[in-house]
């Protein structure tokens, strides 16, 4: 079961959280040189060394993050009328979205004004937050067979907002949800497949739903898919699958699927080798505060590989990535002998990134 763990801790606090997507961190390797062990093991060896110059390589750990699940608004329906109602909402002019989504609703009895009302409540748009109308209102529109309806309802009941917390009921609407095609409800799902708790533990249906998740586009889907590839954790073990599914996350902008494919491209494992690419990943991951990608960049930076040395910028993203828990030994020996000049350098840009998080 040990290869079990890494997924399963993909799940340990499930669905209601609103922060960052599934992720694998890398830990730092005991080589100086990049190797092209494959980064998906846990201990990459090295193959050469350089004094006082830590390893550029990114290679995971086993703590990655919980994937989450957000709550969108309802995709814009097809009926003309309809449209007016979700125009307004994304025009902002929410007051008018309830106005005409109440008629709409009332008069048509038309199940996606119902959703809209339902997620106006739930958010305070326009109105006061009401999680009890919310999830009245979303209980109309899933009885008359929206999606959406029944994917915000089973958010509420995962959540414990505007009545109980019922798991099995979220369940049931999730799958519901997902038949008619909602890849969110797709996702979360599989959360549940894989958590055991609320439904059978099945790393296979998991992956099913998954895959149908990631076909429709969604990034942490694609995501956690590669790392069930990467780990061969319900369909067969199959790195490139894993290294197309990270680059797909990564074009929309997940920022731990970033992360990964920049290890891939690093490395040269299921993808040609691509070291300035992955280094401009890496830089983009790091100014969205990834401390995993700070701390790779700051690899990278002060040995060169990739990128020119810089020291002074290897210094700052290696102190920033510190204060977020990532400290590095090998970067503080390789960086213990910078200038006081250039230290202060580092310290004052170290002080700008902090003061504007």
């Amino acid at each position: 079961m040990k290869t079990l763990r890494p997924i399963l801790m993909l799940v340990s606090f499930l669905i209601v959280t609103a922060n960052a997507a599934a992720q694998t961190s890398p830990a730092p390797p005991a080589a100086q040189t990049p190797s092209s062990t494959p980064a998906s093991k846990p201990k990459a060896k090295p193959v050469a060394k350089k004094p006082a110059t830590p390893a550029a390589t990114p290679a995971p750990s086993a703590t990655p993050a919980a994937p989450t699940a957000t709550v969108v608004p309802a995709p814009a329906p097809d009926d003309p009328n309809i449209d007016l109602v979700y125009g307004a909402y994304q025009r902002g002019l929410y007051k008018t979205t309830f106005d005409l989504a109440t008629k709409r609703a009332q008069e048509n009895g038309d199940p996606k004004a119902m959703t809209m009302l339902g997620e106006l409540y739930a958010n305070a748009l326009g109105v006061k937050r009401d999680d009890a109308k919310a999830a009245a209102w979303y209980r109309r529109a899933a009885d008359g067979g929206d999606r959406e309806g029944m994917f915000e309802l089973a958010m509420l009941r995962l959540a414990g907002r505007g009545g109980p917390a019922d798991r099995e009921e979220a369940a049931k609407l999730l799958a519901s949800s997902a038949k008619l095609g909602n890849p969110k409800a797709a996702y979360n799902l599989a959360l549940l497949y894989l958590d055991g708790q609320t439904l059978p533990q099945d790393l296979r249906r998991a992956a099913e739903l998954l895959r149908l998740a990631a076909d429709a586009g969604n990034p942490e889907a694609q995501y956690a898919l590669a790392t069930f590839y990467k780990e061969g954790t319900g369909v067969p073990k199959d790195v490139e699958k894993a290294v197309r599914l990270l680059q797909a996350a990564s074009l929309a902008d997940n920022v731990d699927a970033e992360v990964e494919y920049a290890i891939a491209l690093f490395n040269g494992t299921g993808t040609p080798k691509n070291e300035p690419a992955a280094v401009a990943l890496l830089r983009k991951a790091a100014r969205q505060n990834n401390p995993v990608a700070q701390n790779r960049l700051a690899r990278v930076l002060a040995s060169g590989q990739g990128t020119p040395v810089d020291r002074v910028e290897a210094l700052k993203w290696h102190l920033i990535a510190k204060t977020a828990g990532k400290g590095d030994p090998a970067l503080d020996e390789a960086l213990a002998n910078l200038s006081p000049e250039d230290r202060a350098k580092a310290e004052n840009a170290v002080r700008k990134w902090l003061g504007a998080k």
